[in-house]
Order: C-alpha cells, then sequence, then structure tokens
C-alpha cells in the first residue's frame, strides 16, 4: 500500500484501518513527516489513541521499525494520555534532537504524569553524560532539569522521585548527596526512588543502605532494595539478597531471584539451584531465567539458548 492511500484511509473515520498496513508509517522522511502533521491534527481523540498505542505494539514487536515521528508529533498533542504514550514510544529513541523537547515537557507540561515520565526518559542522557558519549552542553542541561525538579518543593513527589531515579547512575558528589537526602526524608516514595538510584549508580558504597531496606516492612521498599543488590552485583549482596526468595510478596521473591542471577558466583547459583527444586511453576521460570544469566556470565561462549 503507498503513503498517500494510507493516509487517505486514516483520514476516513468510517474506514477501519488493519494494523498490519500501519507499518507503512514506519521511516516516514521529512515530505511525508510534514504531510502527516496534517493528517494528525485532523484525527479525533480516539483514533489518535488508537493509532500511538498500535504503532508501540508493532515497534516492540519489530525492533526494525521506527515510528518516531509519529511519536514527536504526537508529542505536542493536547491529551496528557497520549503525550505519555508518545514518551514511551519513544523510548528507544537516543538522538540528542530529544532532550530539548523531554526537558520542556518536564518543566512545563500541566500534568504531573506527563512531567514524570519525561523525567525518567532524561535518564537514557544521563547514562550516555557518564559513559561521556553525550555532548557537554547537553550534559549541563539534562542534569540541571533534573537538579532543579529534584530540588522544587512545589513540584509534585513523583515527578521529583522520578527524576532522582534518572540521575542515580551519574557519578558525581551532588548526585549522591541528592540520593542521600531523599533517602534520610520522611517522604516514602522519596526513599524508595532514593533506593532505585542506588542501583542505578552500580555503586558498592550504598550496599549496607540496601541491606538495611531489604528488611523493611515495606514490599516495595524490598522490591527495590532487591533490584538495586541486583543491579551493583557485588557479591557481598548474596545472603541479604536470597533472604528475600520466600518473601510473602511474589514480586519481592520475582526480584530477589534475578538480582541473584545479576550477582552471579557460586553461592548465588547454589542457592538457585536449591530453589529450583521447591518452587512452583512461578518461582521455576524465574529461576531458569536467573541461573541462564549466572552461566552466560561465566562463560559466554558456551552459552545456549533454552
Amino acid at each position: 500500500m503507498s503513503f498517500e492511500t494510507l493516509i487517505e484511509e486514516l483520514t476516513d473515520p468510517a474506514k477501519v484501518v488493519a494494523v498490519s498496513k500501519l507499518v507503512g508509517l514506519s521511516g516516514m522522511n521529512a515530505g511525508e513527516a510534514s504531510r502527516f502533521v496534517d493528517v494528525w491534527n485532523g484525527l479525533d481523540e480516539r483514533r489518535r489513541a488508537w493509532l500511538v498505542q498500535e504503532l508501540i505494539d508493532l515497534a516492540e514487536d519489530n525492533v526494525e521499525l521506527n515510528f518516531d515521528a509519529v511519536f514527536l508529533i504526537a508529542l505536542a498533542s493536547p491529551e496528557p494520555d497520549l503525550r505519555r504514550a508518545a514518551v514511551v514510544g519513544l523510548s528507544e529513541h537516543e538522538g540528542r534532537g530529544l532532550i530539548d523537547p523531554l526537558i520542556g515537557l518536564l518543566d512545563n507540561d500541566p500534568d504531573a504524569g506527563v512531567r514524570a515520565d519525561a523525567a525518567l526518559a532524561l535518564g537514557r542522557y544521563v547514562l550516555q553524560a557518564e559513559f561521556n558519549t553525550l555532548r557537554a552542553a547537553d550534559t549541563e542541561r539534562t542534569e540541571a532539569a533534573l537538579r532543579r525538579t529534584i530540588t522544587d518543593p512545589t513540584e509534585v513527589v513523583e515527578v521529583r522521585a522520578r527524576a532522582l531515579e534518572s540521575l542515580g547512575a551519574r557519578s558525581e558528589d551532588w548526585v549522591r548527596d541528592l540520593i542521600q537526602d531523599a533517602h534520610e526524608s520522611d517522604d516514602r516514595r522519596l526513599r524508595i526512588s532514593a533506593v532505585h538510584a542506588m542501583g542505578r549508580s552500580c555503586d558498592p558504597a550504598w550496599l549496607s543502605s540496601v541491606f538495611a531496606e531489604i528488611e523493611s516492612d515495606d514490599p516495595e521498599m524490598r522490591y527495590e532494595a532487591a533490584l538495586a543488590a541486583g543491579s551493583i552485583a557485588d557479591a557481598e549482596a548474596t545472603p541479604y539478597v536470597a533472604s528475600l526468595i520466600h518473601d510473602e510478596d511474589p514480586e519481592v521473591q520475582e526480584a530477589a531471584i534475578a538480582a541473584l542471577g545479576q550477582i552471579g558466583g557460586a553461592g548465588a547459583k547454589e542457592t538457585l539451584q536449591e530453589l529450583l527444586a521447591e518452587g512452583d511453576q512461578r518461582i521455576h521460570d524465574a529461576v531458569q531465567a536467573a541461573l541462564a544469566e549466572v552461566d552466560y556470565d561465566e562463560d559466554p561462549l558456551a552459552f545456549k539458548l533454552p
């Protein structure tokens, strides 16, 4: 189907467009994208929402498809749910051209959910900065936006928390101070995000704090602590994480099992093998995935897909 034929079908409200035809929107050139803006502006909210979600699903099923041009257009939608969906759709987009639009959403969007998603999305650029693959000016702009969000007492806590999680990957003293301050705060949401940020830092210096939270009464905190221990991947964490494999919360259990796979080593492997003999199917599948990760880390060349 030609691009023009697809456009005609999309603009006809009575036409049911087959999802398979939407691949024609992949990799649009500048002229096609300009044409699509007019089409997009003429679609009703329901049609737009359907289109964006279908494109997200198609891109997840086929990594060769690229609908970023559509998602970039959708960022300016009047509907907050569509703006949030567009941010999700752009999750694999790492070009620097997305930095300013995301900062614009973080600074100015009237919807807290959109601001929170934008804060999280900026985390990919924080990671680039940490590995020195981001321009200095882009790094400065990204960090400044996230930093002012975290320190803004008038901002919604969820948005501040997401900004902190994104900055967690940055190994700067001022970021460590922000994480520590959040972890010591009276706000539960900020404390949980502080532990998440500790994991993103991959810094063993946070292990004592992570170990303390593994014993928390809050299952969400135990979940984040298990994930953080897995990300830091220090063998010292094995017995602490192992204490969660029989946790009453199934999500904490699965997080602990996955973390043992990330940590690896003889102790983690032995714990996982013992659990394999006693678990139900859900646990069995999680343990098998964790053991596969351990085996791959031990000998990548010998690794075989199950």
